[in-house]
């Protein structure tokens, strides 16, 4: 018989007990994916179809039916779907993306890809986004097949694609060409929420994602008179595009809050006994933020737009002056600001600038009192007593952006206790990505209690 990590949870309705194999699994499978490069450059020649393979084998030898799909040769997902005990309830939808942001070996202490387990650390690209998830969700319906448990409502299985460009290949693909898949589902968890952040003084919290900025990633184009690089020359693209661009970097956006944004303000500012109201319509946010200490840095990037320039390419001799420049800008919007983001580019680029879309996905809000977010918050709690869940909007995106034409409402919720001292944010897309190996038995914990209870 397996050896039970911890006791009974008899308010889950069924035995809620992770056991050994599963918390060796999930450590395993961790490992394991990193080691499979799915380094996605955004350039198409990724190719997650081993990661995939070994994600569908694992699903296979546990009795769960995977069903792989492509779009493009190489690029697959794997979809899977475990029936729920109530037919009557709303399925949940379960995703984690294959690929990951390219490493250089050569910057790094241990090998982004050799998924080396050492000193109670998993590390490698890939351990925090997102295969450490990819590994969770594995280990805990695995475990489920051995011991005959069944969650209230059924839950999809998605491992995606292309995640970390366009996701084209990926969960766009699976919305648009295969949304059968999803029938029934209502409500999604994926990446980016219920980390332990330690905000000062002993106080741990646990963000759940409940909103996301959109992605505004914009091409400008300057054009000009060709010319030689010694003659005066007052038409030059390099000159426009280098002062529109300027311009962007300079840029003060306004303060526009969301009810998300308000509802992590509100949980922030009680939990260090700051007397405000985030209703008020003379609400100095900026001056708020600078009372909350390190757990600013939840909120501070999603109350307004952002605009970063981040590429520029012009010119082909030093003695030339082209007659074309272009810069690059991500751009990122908060819900319901799009009208203004698109309004304040056009300012900032000016007449002689144009700019364009190169990719853009929509801005999601998730409500806070939804019985999903309360599960998800006593499994946090079950867990760690002591600690806070609060919600918080994501910065960035991941592949509920797609899930949600669905009419999926996406969560952030891959849960991770972590050290002090241990900067999850930072990790993302960083040197030295790494998981601790705790962090992942509290992580499948959790996972499995949620699951269930959901």
């Amino acid at each position: 018989m397996a050896e039970v990590a911890r006791t009974a949870d008899p308010g889950a309705g069924q035995a809620a007990e992770v056991d050994r194999q599963a918390l060796d699994e999930v450590v395993r499978f961790t490992s394991d994916l990193i080691r499979i490069d799915t380094s996605n450059a955004g350039d198409g020649a990724c190719r997650e179809r081993p990661a995939a393979e070994y994600v569908a084998e694992r699903l296979a030898d546990a009795g769960i039916e995977p069903t792989l799909l492509e779009r493009s040769k190489g690029r697959t997902n794997v979809v899977a779907r475990i029936a729920g005990t109530d037919p009557a309830a709303d399925a949940l939808l379960v995703h984690g993306h294959l690929d990951v942001v390219p490493a250089e070996p050569a910057d790094w202490s241990v090998h982004p890809f050799s998924g080396e387990v050492r000193d109670g650390v998993v590390w490698g690209r890939g351990a925090i986004d997102m295969k450490n998830m990819d590994a969770m969700v594995l280990a805990a319906v695995r475990q489920w097949a051995r011991t005959g448990v069944r969650p209230r409502r059924d839950i999809v299985l998605a491992f995606t694609a292309d995640e970390e460009a366009s996701a084209e290949d990926g969960s766009g693909f699976l919305a648009d060409r295969h949304p059968g898949l999803f029938e029934g589902c209502t409500e999604g968890i994926s990446e980016s929420g219920a980390f332990t952040f330690h905000a000062g003084g002993g106080m741990q919290l646990y963000p759940i994602g409940a909103g996301e900025r959109g992605t505004a990633w914009l091409k400008l184009t300057a054009r000009g008179r060709a010319g030689h690089g010694s003659k005066v020359n007052r038409d030059n693209a390099v000159s426009r595009i280098a002062a529109a661009v300027a311009r962007i970097g300079e840029h003060e956006w306004p303060v526009r809050l969301t009810p998300t944004v308000r509802a992590a303000l509100r949980e922030l500012a009680a939990l260090h006994a700051i007397e405000v109201d985030v209703e008020a319509p003379d609400l100095d946010v900026d001056a708020l933020l600078g009372k909350l200490g390190p757990s600013a840095k939840l909120v501070e990037p999603t109350v307004r737009n952002s605009a970063n320039p981040t590429m520029l390419t012009a010119g082909y001799k030093v003695n030339v002056i082209p007659g074309s420049a272009v810069a690059h800008v991500d751009g990122r919007v908060v819900p319901g600001g799009e009208a203004e983001f698109r309004t304040t580019m056009d300012e900032l680029t000016g007449p002689e600038v144009s700019w364009d879309y190169h990719h853009g996905e929509v801005a999601l809000q998730a409500p806070v009192d939804s019985p999903t977010y309360a599960a998800m918050r006593a499994s946090i709690e079950r867990f760690d007593p002591d600690g806070h869940v609060v919600p918080y909007c994501m910065s960035g995106g991941t592949d509920a952006k797609q899930f949600s034409r669905l009419g999926i409402t996406g969560y952030g919720f891959s849960p991770l206790k972590l050290p002090e001292g241990f900067d999850y944010q930072a990790l993302f897309h960083g040197v030295d990505e790494c998981v601790p190996v705790e962090g992942l038995h509290f992580g499948v914990r959790v996972l499995d209690h949620f699951l269930r209870a959901a």
